[in-house]
């Protein structure tokens, strides 16, 4: 995902402002707390996006509003400000956790 300051300010000035999208019934497996190698994304059932990511010289912080799924990606932000989360394996049980990929990081979900 790529994340330009530009989406940083209108999410910081406009947070509260967007409608978030309800999380549709056959995607309820996106929901929770999500962990991986320098990622943690939050999904709630209501649609409140948390997102951060720390890689070296690239620190990202957002919390956003989910506005659609697409396939298994899904888009989120603020009025017409959006990102896109590529989500290339849907959550999915491992053993005894459930994993996803998203936007080339695998991620398993906090139980």
């Amino acid at each position: 995902m790529r994340v330009s300051s530009l989406l940083v300010l209108c999410a910081g000035l406009l947070a509260g402002s967007a409608w978030a999208a309800p999380v549709p019934a056959d995607k309820m497996a996106y929901v929770g707390s999500w962990q991986g190698k320098d990622m943690q994304l939050s999904l709630t059932k209501q649609g409140k996006v948390e997102y951060k990511r720390g890689r070296p010289n690239d620190q990202v912080n957002l919390s956003i509003d989910l506005q659609r799924f697409k396939g298994d990606s899904f888009e989120a932000g603020v009025s017409f400000v959006t990102t896109t989360f590529v989500v290339s394996k849907p959550p999915h049980r491992e053993g005894d956790k459930w994993k996803m990929t998203v936007d080339g990081v695998e991620l398993t979900r906090d139980e």
